[in-house]
């Protein structure tokens, strides 16, 4: 995984802001059940240097509501 330098402000897949974003080019697995952290985590293909990546954009409860409610 690496947090990559050029990622844009707002997150390509769902245009909101995110809290952070990482890289990954091997094997991955996701689990958001019950995050405390993170409402929902968005996935973008990328391809870099001829390799596919897959960027998550991560989106925190208060970012993804807008009220910091965690439903």
């Amino acid at each position: 995984m690496r947090v990559p330098d050029d990622a844009p402000p707002t997150c390509p897949v769902c245009g909101v802001a995110y809290d952070s974003v990482s890289e990954h080019d091997a094997g991955l697995m996701v689990n958001l059940l019950d995050n405390v952290a993170y409402r929902r985590v968005c996935f973008d293909p990328v391809i870099l240097d001829g390799r596919a990546h897959v960027r998550f954009y991560h989106h925190t409860h208060r970012r993804v509501t807008g009220d910091g409610s965690e439903e």
